[in-house]
């Protein structure tokens, strides 16, 4: 066995040592908006701020109803294919 793979295995890293750590260093993401907010804070937003634009919800029964009527449809066209082609 090689001297490396054996040191691999001797090595195991252990995250409850690494969760009791003193210091954390915050993620990349969390550095770059703190740089960011610092000159130019967000503005407070509500718990689940409301879309600008909220359409009227589709009832289930016509989306059934546009997907079935299009499976016809792509059934009717093909059979009549089939129909019309020569032998």
């Amino acid at each position: 066995m090689p001297e490396h793979d054996h040191d691999d295995q001797e090595r195991e890293f252990d995250l409850r040592w690494a969760d009791r750590a003193e210091h954390k260093e915050p993620s990349a993401r969390a550095r770059m908006l703190a740089a960011r907010w610092k000159e130019n804070p967000p503005e407070p937003q509500p718990f689940r701020a409301d879309p600008d634009h909220v359409g009227r919800r589709r009832s289930p029964w016509v989306s059934t109803a546009i997907v079935l009527g299009s499976i016809a449809a792509i059934i009717l066209v093909l059979g009549y294919a089939q129909f019309r082609a020569p032998y």
